[in-house]
């Protein structure tokens, strides 16, 4: 901050105010010492003016009282006046107010000048109480005194006379008191002149000593001032040379090259970059014209028309903006750089010129990098999925402007997470170098080979037949099937499920065509992996895998606008005198776009390939426990029945879902007792441990379990002595034929005396018609489940509570409870 205020231009103010207040204290000085010196010559002036006046008076009185004449008398009158006007300033001053009055009458009597009136009041009233001037006014005060006694004899002397009471003897008495008082008040006068004299002559010394020092610490004072700032400038000169040299410093050591020329373009100064930039040295350089260094040249390289001077003074080139250009120096040798210029404005004329050469080769060489980086994959050298997709879409309009052919390969590699896993990324990435070099040996010149992620590939192949398509997608097979790689002495095989799409059979859009070259790949794999398999669009498989990924955005949209809800289903005992509160199974539907109730059938296969199972199990969860909940906190009376909740496999083997269903008992208070999950027999077995470890851990809180469409799989019965549930659920495969079917019956027969055996309770599903009921109840199934016991209806609390108490089997229900 300080360095900064040094810098400053000095303001003439900033360096003249101590002068002009020297000047005018000097002045105020010396205006007071000339109003003193003439109050006090006024008073010199009146007290001169008093002694002569009471020699007067003395001398006229005396003169009167010989000769008795009236004029005589009146002069003495003339005379006395005067002191007797200076004891009226006297005593108006002294007197309590002020009088300023007749003080001022008083001053005009004594004979004073009316010009010094103002400052004989300004010194009695300031310096009354001085030394000098309070014995001065003492003498003054007696001097009064006998003036008074000679002004009443006076008085008497005139009466005397005006009457003839006039004796010598009376005559010589009056002369006896004149000498008298002439001889005291001589004294006095005298006194009091020479107290005034001194008086004026200590204020004449002590305003001259006051002066002399004033004048003394005036010139210290501009001395210091002068002395600071000289400093002052010392100090702006220093900076100002450490600011060149900074600059100085700065310029040499910038990567940018700097040039200034005088205004007719002359080199004048050089910095080591520019040195190094044109090939020129500053010692060289210098006066040389600007033109003699370096040419532009424009993006064509043909010479720019303007010099480079011109440019700048125009404004072209002006500061604040780069512009770049391509320069040839003088051996012939280019380089792009990015010239800023300006003029150099001194005192408000053009000085010369300041250029700025930026060299952009490395930026350049960077931007190229960065260009390739953003359309190829670093690991392969391959296009990128950003630049595949951007080719794809550039064919892809081809098509609608001719009749052009264009195939679509979309590879993925099998089996290449073995690798990764077992012998790490490193083997992985490696794999990738060696199956990306059989790839690209196996396209021809101008095709289109991209990493799109992963073990992902992609292959455009343009204006190629499709048998010779299908040709190269199956050479490309072959090869990478032949390829052995073997990593630390370990040999992997490796093959690839390829999908082709011939693009003019296809949608005409990025999407649609990405997605089925997808489904083609996929269905390769679902097919045994390592072959090709050719788009169709009649082909049902593909049509079906289409159909399920557009019901996974649809079922993202459901769940974020929450259209799913939830029905139940009553599982009525069949044995007589069951008398538990009732068992219901939750059932999921979908509202769709339109309000239309959509059964999980249409929906359930795609959210089970695409993942989405585990999130919509957590929504029926959740809403199952916020309906039990309400339900207690209403206070219901009686027991509530006991809620069969659905899981699918995904979330079986997921530990997040059980931490969840753990979380959401706490969360809600739900008595677990109150809740069966039912699992089907094939997720079970598929995740055989996950599945014994989740039924272990919420049967320890006190759950229910049931293992759903027992035997559809065809397992064996093995397993079931692994799974610790509660109840078997009979697949309705079984059921609605057994009465026709007598092997389906025999299962039915088979399955429930196992269960029994095992402990385990036994659920019929579809039972739709009493005879079916009355032969499960013949074989001793203990629970029936259809629509012949109940339609499912909307789950709500009073689901929970409605279920009828049995007494006895439902075979004896009337006709009418069917309906």
């Amino acid at each position: 901050m300080k360095q900064k205020r040094t810098l400053e231009a000095p303001r003439l103010l900033g360096i003249i105010w101590p002068f002009v207040a020297v000047v005018l204290f000097q002045a105020l000085l010396g205006g007071i010492s000339l109003y003193a010196l003439s109050a006090v010559r006024g008073y010199v002036a009146g007290e001169s003016l008093w002694s002569k006046g009471q020699k007067d008076a003395i001398y006229f009185l005396s003169l009167y009282t010989d000769s008795r004449d009236e004029a005589a008398y009146q002069k003495y009158r003339q005379a006395i006046a005067i002191p007797q006007g200076g004891h009226q300033l006297r005593t108006a001053l002294d007197a309590k107010p002020l009088d300023l009055a007749a003080a001022r009458q008083g001053i005009l009597r004594g004979g004073n000048h009316p010009d010094d009136i103002d400052s004989v009041i300004w010194l009695y009233l300031n310096f009354r109480h001085v030394s000098y001037m309070e014995r001065a006014i003492e003498r003054w005060s007696v001097g009064d005194d006998y003036l008074q006694q000679l002004d009443a004899l006076a008085n008497r002397i005139h009466q005397g006379i005006v009457t003839g009471n006039v004796t010598a003897q009376r005559v010589a008495a009056w002369k006896g008191e004149i000498a008298a008082i002439n001889e005291a008040v001589t004294p006095a006068a005298m006194a009091f002149s020479d107290a005034l004299g001194e008086g004026s002559r200590m204020l004449l010394r002590l305003l001259l000593v006051v002066n002399l020092a004033t004048a003394l610490f005036l010139i210290a004072l501009a001395c210091l001032r002068t002395h600071k700032l000289l400093a002052q400038r010392q100090a702006f000169a220093s900076a100002l040379q450490v600011e060149k040299d900074r600059a100085q410093i700065t310029l040499q050591s910038i990567g940018d090259g700097v040039i200034t020329t005088d205004v007719e373009g002359c080199i004048a100064y050089m910095n080591p970059a520019a040195e190094q930039l044109t090939h020129w040295s500053a010692g060289q350089a210098q006066g040389l014209p600007l033109a003699a260094l370096f040419s532009l040249l424009d993006d064509n390289a043909e010479k720019d028309s303007l010099s480079l001077t011109e440019r700048i003074l125009s404004g072209t080139l002006k500061g604040g903006s780069e512009h770049a250009k391509l320069i040839q120096r003088l051996d012939g040798s280019t380089v792009s750089v990015a010239l800023v210029g300006s003029p150099i404005i001194s005192d408000g004329q053009v000085s010369g010129i300041v250029l700025v050469l930026h060299d952009m080769t490395q930026e350049r060489q960077y931007i190229a990098n960065l260009s390739w980086q953003a359309t190829h994959d670093a690991l392969t050298g391959l296009a990128n999925r950003r630049e595949f997709e951007y080719r794809l879409e550039l064919a892809l309009g081809d098509l609608g402007r001719q009749a052009a052919r264009h195939t679509l390969l979309f590879l993925d590699l099998d089996q290449f997470k073995l690798v990764n896993d077992t012998c790490g990324h490193a083997a992985g990435d490696e794999l990738l170098r060696h199956i990306c070099a059989v790839l690209q040996a196996g396209v021809r010149e101008g095709d289109t080979l991209a990493r799109l992620g992963g073990d992902e590939f992609g292959i455009l192949l343009e204006n190629c037949l499709p048998e010779q398509a299908e040709r190269i997608a199956e050479n490309l097979r072959q090869t990478v099937q032949s390829l052995h790689f073997v990593w630390k002495g370990r040999p992997f095989m490796t093959t690839v499920s390829v999908g082709l799409v011939h693009l003019q059979l296809a949608p005409h859009t990025l999407e649609a065509s990405l997605r089925a070259a997808d489904m083609a790949c996929y269905m390769a794999k679902e097919k045994g992996r390592n072959r090709v398999q050719v788009y169709h669009p009649d082909d049902t498989e593909l049509s079906m895998r289409f159909g399920e990924m557009a019901w996974i955005q649809r079922l993202h949209i459901a769940l974020e606008e929450d259209r799913f809800c939830l029905y139940a289903q009553e599982i009525a005992p069949l044995a007589a005198g069951e008398s538990d509160a009732g068992h219901l199974e939750i059932l999921l539907r979908l509202h769709d776009e339109s309000g239309r109730i959509i059964l999980p059938d249409s929906f359930i296969p795609a959210a089970e390939r695409y993942g989405l199972m585990t999130a919509l199990d957590r929504w029926v969860v959740n809403r199952v426990f916020k309906v039990i909940r309400q339900a207690l906190d209403e206070g219901r009376k009686g027991p509530l029945a006991m809620c069969a909740i659905n899981l699918s496999g995904s979330s079986i083997g997921d530990d997040k879902f059980l931490d969840y269903l753990q979380r959401q008992f706490v969360e809600y208070a739900i008595p677990p007792e109150m809740i069966c999950f039912e699992i089907t027999e094939t997720s079970a077995i598929a995740n055989l441990g996950s599945a014994i470890r989740f039924i272990n851990e919420l049967k320890g809180l006190g759950c229910h379990f049931s293992l759903d469409d027992f035997c559809a799989g065809m397992s064996s019965f093995a397993y079931l002595k692994h799974l610790p549930v509660d109840f078997l659920k009979i697949d309705g495969s079984f059921v609605k034929d057994m009465l026709d079917d007598p092997i389906n019956r025999a299962m039915v027969e088979v399955i429930n005396h196992i269960g029994h055996v095992m402990g385990k309770r036994t659920i019929a599903e579809f039972v739709e018609t009493p005879l079916i009921e009355q032969a499960l109840h013949e074989i001793g199934v203990d629970y029936a489940q259809g629509y012949l016991i109940e339609r499912p209806q909307v789950f709500t609390c009073e689901s929970l509570q409605r279920r009828r108490i049995r007494s006895r089997p439902l075979l004896f229900r009337t006709p009418g409870t069917f309906r």
